[in-house]
This record gives structure tokens, C-alpha cells and sequence, in this order.
């Protein structure tokens, strides 16, 4: 029987951090992204920069957590969640900042091969954890809209568009993305 948890990220997991963001984009946005951007993604150069995201992130509510299935014979990292404050990466265009006490995820990605086994649910349960310990009242996350599978993911545990939107510029395709945003329930626990 397999178990699933989820703990902070550590630097010596960026290499498998980077594989998975490599092998989900690749398998999840094939039709979103033009194939030469998906083909020519370094997983070297997004291994070095989930180093830097772990071992110096910007503030101590930057956060970077792992999800792990441990079997009988084996562990494997399968998804991994990072977030912190909202930047300007989270602003919808000529939008205001937002508030400090709004969160901010910057990746939510479970591998496909690992899916609906309970491991976006729990990344997200103990990031808005964390969320709680950090004072934070509210979150974002963007999404594409071709995305169904995250918009429906993030709609399951409370999360609803908040009129925002935007579209990102991948090799003069523009690829349209709309925001979400839930309260963060400073009482509630292990929950969204």
C-alpha cells in the first residue's frame, strides 16, 4: 500500500522538482504551448532555479513543498507546490499591488503518471497551512483556460474566478490565463 505526504521542499530535491515541471508541461500543455517552446524547456536551467527558489527564496513566507508517495520498496517525489506573497507575477495588467496579506501560487504541478491520488489536495492543504501561520487572508492562482482539470481542482476546494484575467505571450501566442481567489479561513486546518 502506497502512502502520501507532503514536507518541505530541500535543495537537493530541485532536480526531480525540475523533472516534474518538465514532464507535465510536456504532457499537460502539448496543445497549449507550440511544441519547439515545450521541446527546447531546460530541465538543467529550471533545476537551478528551484535551487535558488529553496535555498534563498526571497522572504520566509516564500514556500516550496514536495509531495512524496512512499511504497513498499520505494519513495518518489511527485508533485510539488510553490507560493509567498502576491507580486506583481499575480497582477492582472495595469492592476494595483495587492495587499501583503494576500498569497500567491506560483506552481501547483503533480505528475501526470501520479494523478488523482490525493497529492494537489494535500499540496494544497498544507500550503494554505502555512498560509494560516503566515497571517495571510486571502490567495490567488492563475490558471489557463485551456486548463479545465486545475480550474476544476481549484472550484473543488472553494477557489472562484475573481473577474481577472490575462494572456501570456509563448512565441507570439498568446495564451489566455484567468485568476482565482479564495479566503483564507484563519480557523480551519488541513483544509482549503
Amino acid at each position: 500500500m502506497a502512502l502520501g505526504f507532503v514536507r518541505p521542499a530541500r535543495p537537493e530535491d530541485a532536480g526531480e522538482i525540475a523533472r516534474i515541471q518538465l514532464t507535465t508541461w510536456r504532457t499537460a500543455y502539448r496543445r497549449l504551448f507550440p511544441a519547439h517552446v515545450l521541446a527546447n524547456l531546460d530541465e538543467a536551467y529550471l533545476a537551478r532555479g528551484w535551487t535558488e527558489a529553496i535555498g534563498a527564496p526571497p522572504s520566509p513566507r516564500h514556500r516550496v513543498l514536495i509531495a512524496v508517495e512512499q511504497g513498499e520498496a520505494a519513495s518518489h517525489v511527485v508533485g510539488f507546490a510553490a507560493s509567498g506573497p502576491a507580486d506583481e507575477q499575480a497582477l492582472a495588467p495595469e492592476e494595483p499591488p495587492l495587499p501583503d496579506d494576500v498569497a500567491a501560487i506560483t506552481d501547483l504541478l503533480v505528475e501526470p503518471r501520479w494523478g488523482r491520488r490525493g497529492h494537489g489536495s494535500r499540496l494544497l492543504a498544507a500550503t494554505v497551512d502555512l498560509w494560516r501561520e503566515d497571517a495571510f487572508k486571502a490567495a490567488v492562482a492563475w490558471a489557463y483556460d485551456a486548463d479545465e482539470a486545475m480550474r476544476k481542482f481549484l472550484v473543488s476546494t472553494g477557489w472562484e474566478p475573481d473577474g481577472a484575467g490575462r494572456a501570456l505571450d509563448v512565441d507570439d501566442m498568446l495564451v489566455p490565463q484567468l485568476r482565482l481567489h479564495v479566503a483564507v479561513d484563519p480557523q480551519a486546518r488541513g483544509a482549503s
